[in-house]
């Protein structure tokens, strides 16, 4: 593991000058695929998204939430420019990459919350800086940084505190480690929580405090991440530590697989070392509580701040029932089970006795809504917007497929096929 960032010089040590205050809707009109001087740093948009028509202009816009890519430069930027996943990306030389439109929908938070309110796509600007959770960010990342985050901040009059991570607004359903939604899906951008780090980029208050978890919507999962978001500089350094230590990704006592991958931790990707040498896919494993002690998990890091391709849970394959996918959630409205002949019904729509008893190969989504069955002529745009090509929005078909919404044609889509939706 590289060490974690502990900026404790000035801009001054980094070579950084004030910057001169021009403005940022100007340098948006500059020409496509343009490379122009803006604020002292290169703005493009090289990589502007083609998804960026299809969006929907935002109504309010509240947040400004920062992301690290988890990826190299050139990868990053071909995946955010695909999917239209944030607004900016800021490149380890400086350069700033307009993805989609300020004004617009970016799909960059997935599945969050921040003080009760969810959807955070549709009231906040996304900016990516490429880079990793636990690395520092370049000299230039942070100058480029410091004159983007304030123009948007007075597009928006967005005041310091509301400028968040997204280890501090993304959240996950429950799973076999945690029966309740809670908080620590992403470790993403958290080292933008950071006093000195904040104070760098010109930030200079922040929340001190979780208002899901303080409002017991949500539990805290992991203490140390909310150390490093919400401690002070004494208490981040020492909770930074903790992920900075050599056994930090061995399965111990108190480390599960979910501690260490989270999301990721039955993805084919993230690979388990056995004490013996035996090597396993995440995929693979199915008798998680056995996992022995001393087991080393090797994650692919361009992969730990994405959402799972697959937002869903298989009774079999996941779990042997609804209780230990679902945990809590198991009965609530939000969660909906599809059978293996397509059939579907809401936790609430079920006994207890079925929920206990769900057949092999039935398929889980938790904190979603149904809209259908659709009908010849209707437009999916009107029941959620533009979400409805998200890669976690879903139309089952009347035999029982389940597709992304992704790989959807609007054009095509099957009479009497039910979609399924982030709630």
């Amino acid at each position: 593991m590289l060490s974690l960032p502990h900026y404790r010089h000035n801009t001054r040590d980094l070579g950084i000058s004030p910057m001169p205050k021009v403005s940022f809707v100007r340098a948006l009109c500059t020409a496509a695929l343009s490379l122009t001087l803006f604020c002292g740093f290169t703005f493009s948009n090289a990589y502007r998204s083609p998804r960026n028509s299809e969006r929907e202009v935002r109504k309010s816009t509240s947040l400004i939430i920062l992301h690290t890519t988890e990826a190299p430069g050139k990868s990053s930027l071909r995946k955010l420019c695909e999917r239209g996943e944030s607004h900016y990306t800021v490149d380890t030389d400086g350069t700033a990459y307009r993805i989609i439109d300020h004004k617009r929908v970016a799909y960059h938070c997935g599945r969050s919350m921040w003080n009760n309110v969810t959807r955070l796509d549709d009231v906040s600007v996304g900016i990516e800086v490429v880079g990793y959770h636990n690395r520092q960010i370049t000299a230039a990342q942070i100058t480029t940084l410091k004159s983007l985050v304030k123009e948007i901040q007075n597009i928006y009059k967005i005041p310091d505190e509301r400028v968040l991570t997204h280890s501090m607004v993304a959240y996950g359903t429950p799973n076999r480690f945690h029966k309740r939604n809670h908080r620590g899906r992403k470790r993403c951008g958290m080292q933008f929580a950071t006093w000195s780090l904040r104070q760098m980029i010109g930030l200079n208050s922040q929340p001190r405090f979780d208002p899901d978890v303080r409002a017991k919507r949500l539990i805290n999962a992991d203490p140390y991440l909310a150390k490093v978001l919400y401690g002070s500089a004494k208490e981040q350094d020492k909770a930074l530590a903790k992920y900075n230590a050599s056994d930090s990704t061995i399965i111990s006592a108190g480390r599960t697989a979910w501690d260490i991958a989270r999301d990721a931790y039955n993805s084919p990707d993230t690979i388990y070392v056995f004490p013996g040498g035996t090597r396993k896919a995440g995929n693979q494993i199915t008798l998680w509580a056995r996992i022995p002690v001393g087991t080393k998990v090797i994650l692919n890091e361009s992969c730990t701040d994405e959402d799972p391709v697959e937002s869903f849970t298989v009774v079999g394959k996941d779990g042997k029932n609804a209780t230990e996918l679902a945990g809590e959630e198991n009965s609530s409205p939000t969660t909906y089970y599809i059978y293996p002949n397509g059939r579907s019904a809401s936790g609430n729509e079920l006994t207890q006795a079925q929920l206990d008893k769900l057949p092999y190969g039935t398929k889980i989504l938790v904190g979603y809504k149904r809209a259908g069955p659709i009908k010849a002529g209707m437009k999916v745009y009107s029941i959620c917007g533009s979400k409805w090509k998200a890669a976690d929005t879903y139309f089952l078909y009347p035999h029982g497929l389940l597709k992304p919404g992704s790989e959807m044609d609007d054009n095509k889509i099957p009479v009497d096929a039910y979609l399924f939706y982030k709630n």
